[in-house]
C-alpha cells in the first residue's frame, strides 16, 4: 500500500475486504490485543490495529464490556428502566464493589483504552503512512477515547486518566477530578472535530466509523452535560445543517442499517452460523430466546406507564407477552435476536432524535422557548403525538420526560440524565425503598483498589 493513499482510498481497498461485513470495514483479523513490542511499521498492521479498537466495542457479541450492551443493562437496572427476571439484586441499586458487574466494566474500559493509547502513540510515530492519514486515524482514535471516558466519568465520577501505555506509570495512577476527565474529553473532541471529515471513512452507505458529525454529536452531549448551552446548540445546528441525516419515518425502522437517523452505528453481525447467529448484543440479550422462554430483562412498570396514550414508541419498542399465566413487558428496540438478512440492524451509538432533544434542552435554557418547542415537537410527531401545549416554565420537565421515553434502553441516557439534572434523589428516592444518594456513582472495584493503593473508593461503598 503506497504512503500517499488517503483514508478514503484505504477505506475502500482495505476496509471490509471480505465479502461479508465484519465489525468495521477493516481486515477480517483485527489486532485487538496490542503488546508493547508491537511496531506500527506496516500500513496493513496499522489499519488492523485501528480495527481492533472497534472490535473491542463488542457491539455484535453478548460479551460484557463498557463498549456495548452492558452500559445499557446495568444503568437501566440502576435507574428505573429494567428489572431482572431472576433476581431482585439490582432493584435497589445493590451493586457491590466486589461483584463482577463493576469489575467487568472497569477492566474492559482500561483494556480497551490501552489499545487506543497504543494506536495513538504508534500511529503518531510511524513513517509507514502519509501524514494526512496519520492525523485522520489519530483523531479518530482520540474520538473513541473521548467516548470511553464520557461513559466512565458518568459511571464512576473521577477516574484514573490513562493516556500512555507504560504499566509502570498506569498501575499506580490515582483518580483525577471530574473536571480533569472532561478536560481530556473536550481536548480529544476538539482535535477530532478539526481533523475528521463529513464523509464517513468506511465503506459507502455505512456509518461504522466516526466522521465529523459523530464528533459533533458527542461534543453536543458533553457541552449539554457541562451546561454550556450555546456550544451544545451550535454543535447540533451544524449536524442539522449538513443535510446528511433525517428521522426514520417510524420508530420501527430506527435501528435498521437503512435508517438515515444514525449518526454513528456499529455493524451487527451478518453471519448466520451455529457460533455467531445473532445480530447485536442487545437484541441477543434483551429478547427472549424463544416463545416459551420468559425474558431475562423486563421493562420497569414505571417506564411502561411513562408513555402517553397512543405513543407509537410504546407499541414498537416494548412488547407484551403472556407466558404460563404471567405477563411480561420486554424491550424491543432491537428486534433481531438472530440474524435477519431482510431487516439488518446496526448497533446505534448516536442518532438524530437524541440531537433534537439536546438542542431543545439547550434552547430552553437559553430562553429560546419557541425554537425549543419546535424541536421537541419534531420528535413527538414521529411518535404519533400532538405538539407540546404546556407553559415555558414546564418546558424543561417536558423535554426530560421526552428523553425518558425516546432514549430508553440506550447507552445509559436515563441514568445519566437523572444525575446531570439533579433529579436522581427525588425520582429514585420515591421509586426505590432503599435508595441512597451515594448509589448515583458505581463503586470502584475492590480488586482494583487492592492492586493500586492510590485508588480511593466512592462514598457509601
Amino acid at each position: 500500500m503506497k504512503k500517499n493513499l488517503s483514508i478514503y482510498t484505504i477505506a475502500a481497498a482495505a476496509l471490509f475486504a471480505m465479502s461479508c461485513n465484519k465489525l468495521v470495514d477493516i481486515p477480517s483479523h483485527p489486532i485487538d490485543q496490542i503488546s508493547e513490542s508491537t511496531v506500527f511499521s506496516d500500513s496493513a498492521d496499522i489499519i488492523s490495529a485501528v480495527a481492533g479498537v472497534y472490535n473491542n466495542f463488542k457491539a455484535n457479541t453478548s460479551s460484557g464490556t463498557i463498549g456495548a450492551t452492558q452500559v445499557t443493562i446495568y444503568t437501566g437496572l440502576a435507574a428505573d428502566e429494567l428489572k431482572y427476571s431472576y433476581s431482585s439484586t439490582y432493584v435497589n441499586n445493590a451493586y457491590l464493589a466486589d461483584d463482577g458487574t463493576v469489575s467487568g466494566l472497569w477492566s474492559s474500559a482500561y483494556t480497551n483504552l490501552y489499545q487506543m493509547n497504543a494506536c495513538i502513540a504508534g500511529i503518531s510515530a510511524t513513517k509507514a503512512i502519509s501524514d494526512s492519514l496519520k492525523r485522520a486515524l489519530v483523531a479518530e482514535v482520540k474520538f473513541d477515547r473521548a467516548f470511553y471516558y464520557f461513559q466512565m466519568v458518568n459511571l464512576w465520577g473521577g477516574v484514573p486518566l490513562v493516556t500512555v501505555t507504560d504499566y509502570n506509570v498506569t498501575a499506580t495512577q490515582p483518580r483525577v477530578s471530574v473536571d480533569e476527565v472532561y478536560k481530556l474529553i473536550q481536548t480529544d473532541l476538539a482535535e477530532a472535530r478539526s481533523v475528521l471529515q463529513p464523509k464517513y471513512p468506511s465503506i459507502a452507505g455505512t456509518r461504522y466509523r466516526p466522521n465529523l458529525y459523530t464528533a459533533m454529536a458527542l461534543s453536543a452531549k458533553v457541552f449539554l452535560y457541562r451546561q454550556q448551552w450555546d456550544s451544545a446548540a451550535l454543535m447540533v445546528n451544524q449536524i442539522l445543517a449538513s443535510g446528511l441525516y433525517s428521522l426514520a419515518s417510524t420508530p420501527t425502522t430506527v435501528f435498521y442499517q437503512t435508517s438515515n437517523e444514525s449518526i454513528w452505528a456499529l455493524p451487527g453481525s451478518n453471519v448466520n452460523t451455529s457460533s455467531t447467529n445473532f445480530q447485536t448484543g442487545e437484541g441477543y440479550i434483551l429478547l427472549p430466546s424463544s416463545i416459551y422462554s420468559a425474558p431475562a430483562y423486563q421493562v420497569n412498570s414505571i417506564l411502561v406507564n411513562a408513555f402517553e396514550q397512543n405513543d407509537l414508541r410504546k407499541a414498537t419498542w416494548i412488547t407484551q407477552a403472556t407466558l404460563y399465566g404471567t405477563t411480561y413487558n420486554y424491550p424491543t428496540k432491537y428486534k433481531n435476536r438472530l440474524y435477519d438478512a431482510a431487516n439488518r440492524e446496526v448497533y446505534v451509538m448516536f442518532r438524530l432524535a437524541d440531537m433534537y432533544l439536546v438542542l431543545a434542552e439547550a434552547q430552553a435554557h437559553l430562553g429560546a422557548y419557541s425554537d425549543a418547542i419546535t424541536n421537541l415537537n419534531i420528535v413527538r410527531t414521529r411518535a404519533g403525538l400532538g405538539g407540546y401545549t404546556g407553559s415555558n416554565d414546564d418546558l424543561l420537565a417536558a423535554i426530560y420526560h421526552e428523553r425518558q421515553v425516546e432514549m430508553a434502553f440506550e447507552w445509559g441516557n436515563r441514568w445519566y440524565d437523572l444525575k446531570r439534572t439533579g433529579t436522581i434523589d427525588a425520582v429514585l428516592g420515591a421509586e426505590k425503598t432503599t435508595w441512597k444518594k451515594e448509589a448515583a456513582l458505581f463503586p470502584i472495584p475492590v480488586g482494583q483498589i487492592q492492586l493500586n493503593p492510590n485508588l480511593t473508593q466512592n462514598d457509601g461503598y
